[in-house]
């Protein structure tokens, strides 16, 4: 134990610290590869970004993406505009508009129009997920959808390393501050703990938290070991940094104060998850990630996986076997295949829900019990998590088998229900109750939590 904490944990002075280098919709003209594309196929990518947002850094560039495989490469699809990304209507609105040389003011108009329409806050985030003070205001900058979990949105947090094409909270990152959830006041988010001692669980999220220089970190994080906050039992990091920059945990500047900030927590009794989202075993091949993997486990913080099923980029159940293979490997937990949501570029990645079940079962069948502890495929929808547990025939007709993984009201979780086999379902909304009901248990009550914030269902 003591030869691999040492391999697993060098000081800076061991790692060659590499410059972060990002490229925006303005540089695609300067990232080297992209010549040997097109030229329509690199104005294809100027017209999407117009509308949704594109960064990527030289890491990903040159460590992540095999550039013989593009177009089909699935990390070029996870970083890299598509056409398919925008419905044919609005691709071809903002085609013109750059095309005809339309000034800034107003491409940054038709953006907005045209985002608008993408569904830019799914599932109830802004409407029903914002909590409130005693004088009714809404605490921005927080999320508290179940009971034990409160989601926290640092301002210094609300950007990534690169940015995923399928991302569903796209929204944070086109610079429209009407459509951003953030905050810098830490105080309100300790005052809200405080006087809710049923939360065991706060997720720091984004963006990505790991943005931020550790010193801002650390400021939110350490009053959260006061003895007022003892009811807080789990502080998760959601991040894509493992993937895109996995530097930030061997080799920028301040990743020996990051690190020793993560074992101050574990050692005074918090449990510590960091939320890693993952797409493929790609992003698992290099040796500075699955570095940064070691390390971040020496701090005795788990390392749990998530990301959803993708068309293009994972829609296969030997990817997602071989992704959870190695990752239980690396000694990572899989935790959640989820469904694409519906937002942003839904149409490009999203995979019908009879063939998500498929492929998961395909993949849990390759793995030992170690890697079955991933759930799904699931769907982060209004009323809750909902998790298509199979397809069955019951009473002759032929049913998905569902259940809440989690919800608005805990009553509804692990309750099986079921609803009419449709092989083109991509989406809760899209489905109907089996057996002749008319509604499914729980949406009733959901109908009443909308109407008690004057939403329509």
């Amino acid at each position: 134990m003591t030869h691999i904490s040492t391999l697993q944990k060098p000081r800076l002075a061991e790692t060659r610290r590499e410059p972060f280098k990002v490229y925006t919709r303005r540089d695609l003209d300067r990232i080297e590869p992209l010549q040997r594309l097109p030229e329509e196929t690199r104005f294809e990518m100027r017209v999407v970004s117009s509308v949704l947002p594109f960064r990527v850094n030289q890491y990903v560039i040159d460590e992540l993406i095999d550039w013989d495989r593009v177009p089909d490469d699935p990390i070029y699809q996870l970083t890299f505009p598509q056409r398919g990304m925008l419905e044919p209507g609005m691709f071809e609105r903002m085609d013109e508009a750059l095309r005809g040389g339309a000034d800034c003011r107003a491409i940054q108009a038709l953006a907005r129009e045209l985002r608008a329409k993408l569904n830019p806050h799914p599932a109830g985030q802004i409407q029903l997920n914002i909590p409130r003070d005693a004088r009714g205001e809404p605490i921005n900058g927080l999320q508290h959808k179940y009971r034990e979990t409160v989601l926290f949105f640092p301002s210094q947090g609300q950007t990534c390393h690169s940015y995923c094409t399928f991302c569903f909270r796209w929204a944070q990152f086109v610079g429209d501050k009407s459509l951003r959830i953030a905050t810098t006041e830490v105080e309100r988010l300790h005052h809200y703990l405080e006087n809710h001692p049923e939360v065991t669980d706060l997720l720091i999220t984004g963006g990505d938290p790991m943005v931020m220089k550790a010193k801002h970190l650390r400021a939110y994080l350490e009053p959260l070991l006061d003895p007022r906050f003892e009811h807080l039992q789990t502080i998760r990091i959601g991040t894509k940094a493992l993937t895109f920059w996995p530097q930030r945990f061997v080799g920028d500047e301040d990743a020996d104060e990051l690190i020793a900030t993560f074992e101050r927590l574990v050692r005074a009794g918090k449990h510590l998850a960091i939320m890693a989202h993952y797409n493929h075993w790609q992003e698992l091949r290099t040796d500075i990630a699955r570095r940064a993997i070691a390390r971040l486990r020496a701090t005795g913080a788990e390392i749990r996986s998530q990301g959803p099923l993708l068309a293009h980029i994972n829609d296969d159940a030997d990817d997602w076997g071989r992704l959870w293979k190695t990752q239980v490997r690396l000694g990572i937990i899989p935790y959640y295949m989820f469904v694409e949501r519906d937002t942003g570029a839904r149409a490009w990645f999203e995979v019908p829900l009879a063939r998500a079940w498929e492929i998961y079962r395909g993949a849990m069948q390759q793995v030992s019990g170690l890697g079955r502890t991933a759930r799904g495929p699931s769907m982060s929808a209004g009323p809750g998590k909902v998790e298509v547990q199979g397809v069955a025939e019951v009473r002759g007709e032929k049913v998905f088998v569902l259940r809440f993984i989690q919800a608005r009201n805990p009553d509804w979780v692990q309750r099986p229900f079921f609803a009419r086999y449709d092989e083109q379902a991509t989406w809760l909304d899209q489905l109907r109750p089996a057996f002749g009901e008319e509604r499914f248990f729980f949406e009733e009550e959901y109908d009443e939590m909308l109407a008690g914030r004057g939403l329509k269902s």
